[in-house]
């Protein structure tokens, strides 16, 4: 159904998420076995729940869970990079508007261990990052969503390249991503903080494009419902942006006058992943990982508190689930 959503879902339950704001070899050893089994009990996905209030679909695989990593601070978001093989993970250090300077990037091992916990850090080798969260890579560059700017990283060595600084015009920059032709295209949830901490949600929501370095608006309106996770979906051509203030998953091109309105949600929707046909998706509402696929949800992994920003190695089909309010990243195996 193509249709705009007219008005935004805020509560203050969701405000107040807000402001917490190669292979694995493993997979055929006994730890493997026990984590099958510990995931199995844990794990209640297919046809006994749903994970929102639309249609629910027969899970199509189960997810087991291999490894945790902990000794994180605030995770928000991590990606594969597939070229070197290792993933990044975003720590805010912190409040999630704060900029206090002490943000950093972590650089994991394949298999989910830790290669340098801080291999970009604020304040050292000339890095700047108050409160990072999402990530995308374009070319040799790592980019980087903080609360009013986007920072650029060499991917390999991680040397600060330059921000670029949107200032007054966001106020919660939050997920990013990158289109085919390099343009990143980032999401500003339209929520600030006040010095005592309270959160208010004044909008606009919006998603922002940063082309050549230079920033417009791609979207804007109440529609977007505090727009949190963004990915493109290459099989559906468009890309799918989670509503965290509201219920709706989008499927969204810019300059597009409408938006497909994918599936509604549990709420408070962070994290996006195609995967399979359909797309994986966080919800802190019920901390689960759900699907949407031809618009009903299934709920794939329960019992992951205050799920954030997920990373998706497509190829050996690893996720990557950031704990945020836990300092840890669990990695599970969806084959």
């Amino acid at each position: 159904m193509r249709q705009l959503i007219a008005a935004t879902r805020t509560t203050a339950s969701v405000l107040s998420a807000l402001s917490l704001l190669a292979v694995l070899s493993a997979c055929g050893t006994k730890a493997a076995n026990s984590a099958k089994a510990d995931s199995a009990a844990a794990n209640t996905a297919g046809a006994s729940g749903t994970a929102g209030t639309g249609a629910m679909v027969a899970a199509p695989f189960v997810p087991t869970r291999l490894t945790t990593t902990a000794g994180f601070s605030t995770p928000e978001s991590v990606l594969w990079d597939a070229q070197q093989n290792v993933w990044f993970v975003s720590n805010i250090n912190g409040a999630a508007t704060a900029k206090d300077g002490n943000g950093f990037i972590s650089r994991l091992n394949a298999n989910g261990s830790i290669d340098s916990l801080h291999w970009a850090e604020a304040g050292k080798g000339g890095v700047v990052l108050n409160a990072p969260k999402g990530l995308t890579i374009v070319g040799d560059t790592l980019w980087v969503a903080d609360i009013d700017a986007v920072r650029a990283f060499d991917r390999h060595t991680g040397k600060p390249l330059g921000s670029v600084e949107l200032g007054r015009r966001a106020h919660f920059l939050n997920d990013i991503v990158a289109g085919s032709d390099g343009t990143l295209y980032i999401t500003d949830t339209g929520v600030e903080f006040d010095a005592k901490g309270k959160v208010s949600h004044p909008g606009p929501d919006q998603i922002f494009a940063v082309k050549n370095r230079k920033v417009s608006v791609a979207a804007s309106g109440a529609w977007l419902e505090g727009p949190n996770g963004i990915a493109w979906d290459a099989a559906a051509s468009h890309f799918v942006v989670v509503a965290f203030t509201g219920t709706h998953i989008f499927g969204w091109n810019p300059g597009s006058p409408k938006v497909d309105t994918l599936a509604s949600g549990p709420g408070q929707m962070d994290g996006v992943e195609p995967w399979a046909g359909g797309v994986l998706v966080t919800s802190w509402t019920d901390s689960t990982v759900f699907m949407v696929k031809d618009g009903k949800t299934s709920p794939m992994i329960k019992g992951v508190p205050s799920p954030a920003d997920i990373g998706l190695d497509q190829a050996r089909g690893l996720l990557a689930v950031p704990i945020f309010t836990e300092n840890r990243v669990e990695f599970w195996s969806l084959k």
